[in-house]
């Protein structure tokens, strides 16, 4: 049912093994060495292909982080109506560019690796489910089925594993005693790098994501109890497995530098930036900040006069027209008129008696 991830695994394997037996020949190398290598390359090339989805689920993370506080608005906001919260966020998730499986994708990639992992080990036994003699497992044929079989790693078999019994380890060509000396330590390995692994990922989480009460359990979960159930569970597996487990954890710490590292470097290239930006196009200081729609308008009415009334409309001016001598006012225009003042008060005494009005003189002080 699963053949399709039993076979690339088992091919996988079955390269690196014959990769590493080209380099390890000679008298007195063991062939535990190559098949431990061969385990741990397999799972550096099974994580290397999974590295770009890694990625896009660091990247996930990050902005899910970022618009949190707008996820808690929503939820606060339709809190009694889960319909409409549900829509909102869905919403506020496809405006971010986030999928949520994104997260997910990369662990939940890894859940069929090992598990074809782990049935390619065990179905390296020397009989078959019905007691017949295994001749070939996968990818590999009878003679990579003994090789594997006879192939240890100071003492241990890396196909058995301690709770097989005393009777079934000694037929495999081991014993309890050599199981432990080479289990044990890497079980404690797979333990300790567990937890620093998820210690790396929580201290990553934002002080909103660390108070929510599901969040806080996954963390207990992640930082003790799968640790815990590494080392629980290490003599039910094979030895095999162990080396996965320990090589899988080592590569994630690593992984984990450099993506962070990287995606960190980012965020702060894309703020410099940002800051850059609002630093040009902030006014000097001194200056008064004008929207540029407004600079035309201000063009426009540098030559209309101001009232000097509040609320008073501008009033308009009009062109001057050019002074004459001829035509003057006051005293000047008297002078000057006289004669024509003399014939139009000629007229008017002809025309009804009426005399122009004299001006009295003013009395000096």
């Amino acid at each position: 049912m699963l053949n399709f991830i039993y076979y690339p695994v088992s091919w996988i394997l079955w390269f690196w093994h014959k990769a590493f037996s080209f380099v390890f020949v000679g008298d007195g190398v063991p062939g535990g060495i190559s098949w431990a290598l061969s385990v741990v390359f397999l799972v550096f090339t099974l994580r290397a292909i999974l590295y770009k989805p890694f990625v896009g689920q660091v990247r996930s993370m990050r902005k899910m982080q970022e618009f949190q506080p707008e996820l808690q608005k929503v939820r606060k906001k339709y809190a009694n109506d889960k319909q409409k919260q549900a829509a909102e966020m869905q919403r506020l998730q496809k405006e971010h560019g986030v999928n949520p499986l994104g997260g997910c994708l990369p662990v939940l990639l890894q859940v069929p690796v090992f598990i074809g992992l782990f049935h390619v080990l065990r179905e390296f036994g020397p009989l078959n489910g019905d007691g017949s003699p295994r001749t070939q497992n996968y990818g590999f044929d009878l003679e990579g089925v003994r090789s594997f079989n006879n192939a240890s790693l100071f003492g241990a078999k890396l196909g058995s594993w301690v709770t097989q019994g005393p009777a079934a380890l000694e037929a495999a060509g081991t014993s309890i005693t050599s199981m432990l000396i080479v289990m044990i330590p890497l079980m404690i390995a797979a333990g300790v790098f567990t937890h620093i692994t998820a210690r790396h990922s929580v201290a990553r989480q934002t002080a909103a994501q660390a108070e929510n009460p599901q969040t806080a359990i996954m963390q207990k979960l992640m930082l003790y109890v799968f640790p815990v159930g590494v080392v629980v569970g290490a003599p039910f597996l094979p030895l095999a497995i162990l080396l996965y487990w320990v090589s899988n954890n080592l590569w994630t710490l690593g992984q984990q530098y450099i993506v962070y590292k990287k995606i960190d470097a980012e965020q702060a290239e894309k703020r410099e930036q940002t800051t850059v930006t609002r630093q040009a196009l902030a006014p000097k200081v001194g200056q008064k900040p004008v929207r540029p729609e407004t600079v035309a308008d201000a063009d426009a009415a540098v030559d209309e006069p101001k009232p000097k009334t509040p609320g008073a409309k501008p009033i308009a001016r009009s062109p001057r027209k050019p002074t004459s001598s001829t035509n003057g006012s006051g005293r000047n225009g008297a002078a000057v008129n006289g004669s024509g003042g003399a014939n139009n008060g000629a007229g008017a005494s002809s025309g009804g008696g009426q005399r122009p009005s004299a001006r009295r003189p003013r009395k000096r002080r």
